[in-house]
C-alpha cells in the first residue's frame, strides 16, 4: 500500500483517521497501513507514521468501547520492542477501554542497524539518537491524538525502564499528557559519570518537578538489580502529589498484575476532569 498523506489518504486509511484536522496544527503527518487483525475486545493495527524520511513502526490497538476512547503512547526499555509493550501492556489497557500505540525506538525492535549501533558508541551520536527517541514519543502522542477513536484530551503515557526516562522527561514539556506511567523507572544511578553533563542531556528530576500537578503512578519492584529502589525513591521523593509509588515482589520485569492495576489506574486517572486541569 502506497504512503499517502494524512489530507488525502486512500479510503483504507482514511477510515482510521477520518479527520485529520487536528494534526494540522504541527507538520503534516504521514502513515502506511500493514496488517489489522482482531483481538478480544479490540483490534491491533500494525502501521508506520512519520513527518520526515524515517517512518517509525508502531502497533496501535483500539477498542470495542464507545469512541473516542482515552489513549497510551507506550515506550519500552532497552534492547526491547513494541512488541513486548503492545502485549502485556497495551492488552491490559484494551480490557479497560484505553487505546495504546507502542512504537519501535531508534535502533530497537525493526529499526535495528547493527552498523549504526557500532557508531552508537560514540558519546555525541548517544546523545543525537536520545534526541531523535524524544522527538518520536512526542510526535507519536500527537499521531495517536490525531486519531478519530481516540480522546485527544485524554492521553497519558506508558514507560518501561529507558522508556520511563523518555515518558518523564517528555510528559514534562507535553501538557497533553494527562497521566503518566513509569514501570521500572527512578532517577539516574548514583555515581553516574559526568553527571552534570548527563543531567545537561537527560534529568528525571528536572523532568518529574514539572508535571505540575497531573497524576504519577511509579511501579516498580522490591528486588530490581537494575533500577534499584534508592533510584526510584529519589524520583518519586521529587515528584510533586498527586503521585504513588507501588511496590512489587520482583526485580527489573514485573509481573502481569502490575500491568492490570496500572492499567485501571490509568483509566479512572484519565476520566478524572480534575486530571484535565492539571
Amino acid at each position: 500500500m502506497s504512503t499517502s498523506a494524512v489530507a488525502g489518504w486512500a479510503q483504507r486509511e482514511a477510515a482510521f483517521l477520518p479527520n485529520p484536522t487536528r494534526m494540522m496544527k504541527t507538520k503534516q503527518i504521514y502513515q502506511m497501513i500493514q496488517r489489522e487483525e482482531r483481538l478480544p475486545g479490540g483490534r491491533q493495527i500494525e502501521l508506520t507514521f512519520r513527518t520526515g524520511e524515517a517512518p517509525i513502526p508502531a502497533l496501535l490497538l483500539l477498542p470495542d468501547a464507545a469512541l473516542p476512547a482515552p489513549g497510551a503512547v507506550l515506550l519500552h526499555g532497552y534492547s526491547s520492542r513494541k512488541e513486548h509493550m503492545a502485549g502485556p501492556v497495551g492488552g491490559a489497557l484494551l480490557a479497560q477501554g484505553i487505546a495504546s500505540l507502542a512504537v519501535d525506538l531508534p535502533l530497537h525492535g525493526t529499526r535495528v542497524d547493527p552498523v549504526q549501533a557500532q557508531a552508537s558508541r560514540n558519546p555525541l551520536e548517544v546523545v543525537r539518537l536520545w534526541r531523535a527517541a524524544l522527538a518520536e514519543a512526542r510526535l507519536a502522542i500527537r499521531y495517536l491524538g490525531a486519531r478519530a477513536e481516540v480522546d485527544a484530551g485524554k492521553i497519558g503515557i506508558v514507560g518501561y525502564s529507558l522508556g520511563s526516562f523518555l515518558s518523564v522527561i517528555v510528559a514534562a514539556d507535553e501538557p497533553s499528557v494527562r497521566a503518566v506511567v513509569l514501570a521500572a523507572g527512578g532517577d539516574l544511578p548514583a555515581g553516574t559519570p559526568f553527571a552534570a553533563v548527563a543531567r545537561a542531556v537527560a534529568d528525571p528530576l528536572r523532568a518529574v518537578r514539572k508535571l505540575r500537578g497531573r497524576p504519577l503512578l511509579m511501579v516498580n519492584g522490591r528486588n530490581d538489580r537494575t533500577m534499584r529502589p534508592e533510584q526510584a525513591e529519589r524520583l518519586f521523593a521529587a515528584a510533586g502529589e498527586p503521585k504513588e509509588l507501588r511496590w512489587w515482589d520482583a526485580g527489573h520485569y514485573l509481573p502481569p498484575t502490575a500491568s492490570d492495576d496500572a492499567a485501571r489506574w490509568l483509566r479512572k486517572r484519565l476520566d478524572d476532569p480534575a486530571s484535565s486541569r492539571a
